[in-house]
């Protein structure tokens, strides 16, 4: 709990004494104290409306109740300096500013720990993100996915859970078949030969440049091979060559994986077939048309579900119901993230793990919505490279990691967001990641000016009285808010609530490096200010930390 948390709750437990040492009501007739900041600041900081909440049980007029409960309230105590009763019986309270200063305290002592918390009280939660087919190159869909992903990951950390993240490859099935015969083609068609991609082969220009890179280095040497050895090297080589990519991709976005899961791997451990004979065994499976079902809609799907094809094929939905109830084993909560595509994918899922017995809610699915690229006010639909769809790895070059990372998480995954390439590496303030950058860098600026003019940037605790402006109170008051926006974001999986606190914070520390001087010839004065901007660069760092993006001390 941060000062200003501590600060309400001291301030209720003096309104409820208060109530009590009037006579106003019992403690059992007291309702929960409401603390509100008001709009306008002239009503004070805090202000609360319990008095008119017990007209009815004290049998009085509001605004006597409401001076009863001032005349009875420890101000000291409750580190208020100033209390008003306005209105039809409202309490106003202007709160000990000194007080809330120790947040700088906080921030000094704790630099980069400052936000985290214990909320998640250690619970584990895996959560599996981007687990594109390792049949091509990430795109942006895969990149929202990433940096939702990533910046989930970090938060819930910071708010005191266990982090598992996950990619689960597809290395298994029709796909990956698909891959070694696209590859085979490629690497025939560079030799020179005739050969044809399969229908549903992969044309992307990752599969062509693998090809060539196999002829430069092994010359036809694979050509002679045994048909069925020769697609089998080709699907090891093919998958490793575009794994390697997407986690240098995802290196590059600053997205580190801890569990790479094999989806072959369920196979050769047995555990897709277990799953099989648990469903069985529990009743939920029936055989109808040669296939074997899984009966789905008992459980609110909306029909039930394949699990064995006629021709004795597994669906994809077999294997990633032994996943999941892998997943299930290991952690307390299990988040997946997914494209948009995939959001009817969710409730034969959850009837899958209900019928494994399997608490359907341990699993949430965060869905994230498509993008759409603009830039000289057109949509970019494909790639300049390669006349396809534009990968992660081109965003990335055109407009950096910051910004392609802060501009993911402007948004709520859910909404469909458009991507303003040229806004994104734009210098101006209307650059909203510019914009929270610059705010750091200003203040780093600020410390350089101070250090040339001998002055200390060690905190001073005794001069952080001085900060006694409304502009310095809000500043105040939005650092000691951080940790309770993690928590936030946590709980709501909703990163993008940190991006906007950021925003916010920024909006307020620009207003204020306008209108104040930071540096002058009040030297107590000037120190106070020096830590008020410490505090708020040091949360800067903080908070874009958890959304994977650099704080520049210039720009």
């Amino acid at each position: 709990m941060n000062v200003f948390q501590r600060m309400k709750e001291t301030l209720k437990e003096e309104i409820r004494q208060a109530v009590i040492s009037a006579g106003i009501a019992q403690a059992e007739q007291i309702p929960e104290v409401m603390l509100e900041v008001p709009r306008d600041r002239s009503h004070g900081d805090l202000a609360t409306n319990i008095a008119m909440q017990l007209a009815r049980v004290a049998k009085k007029n509001p605004r006597e109740i409401a001076a009863q409960i001032v005349n009875h309230i420890n101000r000291e105590k409750a580190h208020i300096r100033d209390i008003q009763v306005a209105g039809p019986g409202f309490i106003n309270f202007f709160i000990n500013r000194s007080y809330l200063a120790q947040v700088l305290v906080e921030i000094d002592e704790a630099k980069e720990a400052y936000g985290r918390t214990d909320a998640g009280q250690g619970q584990r939660v895996n959560v599996e993100f981007v687990s594109a087919n390792p049949t091509g190159s990430l795109h942006l869909g895969h990149a929202r996915g990433a940096a939702v992903g990533d910046s989930l990951c970090n938060i819930l950390e910071a708010a005191g859970y266990e982090v598992t993240r996950e990619y689960y490859i597809n290395d298994a099935g029709n796909q990956i078949r698909m891959l070694a015969l696209s590859l085979e083609a490629r690497y025939l068609q560079a030799l020179g030969h005739e050969a044809e991609i399969p229908e549903d082969g992969y044309r992307g220009q990752d599969i062509i440049d693998i090809a060539k890179e196999l002829v430069d280095r092994d010359g036809d040497r694979y050509v002679s091979m045994e048909r069925e050895e020769r697609l089998a090297f080709f699907r090891e080589y093919g998958l490793k060559r575009l794994l390697d990519r997407i986690r240098e991709d995802l290196e590059r976005f600053r997205v580190r994986m801890d569990v790479w899961f094999s989806e072959t791997s369920l196979y050769e451990s047995g555990a897709v077939e277990e799953t099989l004979a648990e469903l069985k065994e529990k009743g939920y499976t029936y055989e109808k048309d040669g296939a074997l079902w899984l009966k789905s809609t008992a459980f609110g799907d909306d029909k039930d579900r394949v699990l064995i094809k006629q021709d004795g094929s597994y669906t994809y939905l077999t294997p990633d119901i032994a996943y999941h109830r892998n997943k299930y084993a290991r952690a307390d909560k299990v988040i997946n993230i997914w494209g948009a595509d995939h959001h009817g994918y969710i409730p034969r899922m959850k009837a899958a793990m209900a019928a494994l017995g399997l608490d359907p809610e341990k699993l949430t699915v965060v869905v994230t919505q498509m993008v759409k690229l603009y830039q000289g006010g057109e949509l970019v639909k494909m790639s300049k490279r390669t006349g396809k769809a534009v990968t992660m790895a081109e965003l990335m070059d055109e407009v950096g990691v910051d910004a392609a990372r802060y501009f993911f998480g402007m948004r709520s995954p859910d909404t469909h967001m458009d991507f303003d390439m040229d806004l994104a590496v734009s210098q101006s303030t209307d650059n909203p990641v510019y914009y929270v950058q610059y705010a750091h860098a200003r203040i780093n600026s600020v410390f350089r000016q101070a250090k040339e003019r001998g002055i200390p940037l060690e905190l001073d605790r005794d001069s952080l009285k001085r900060l006694q402006d409304d502009r310095e109170f809000d500043l105040l008051q939005k650092l000691a808010d951080f940790p309770s926006e993690i928590v936030t974001a946590a709980e709501q999986l909703a990163p993008n609530r940190v991006v906007r606190y950021l925003y916010e914070l920024a909006t307020q520390f620009h207003s204020y490096y306008n209108a104040e001087r930071v540096i002058g010839d009040d030297a107590e004065l000037t120190r106070a200010r020096l830590a008020l901007f410490a505090g708020v660069a040091q949360v800067i760092r903080n908070g874009l930390a958890l959304v994977g993006v650099e704080a520049p001390e210039k720009m």
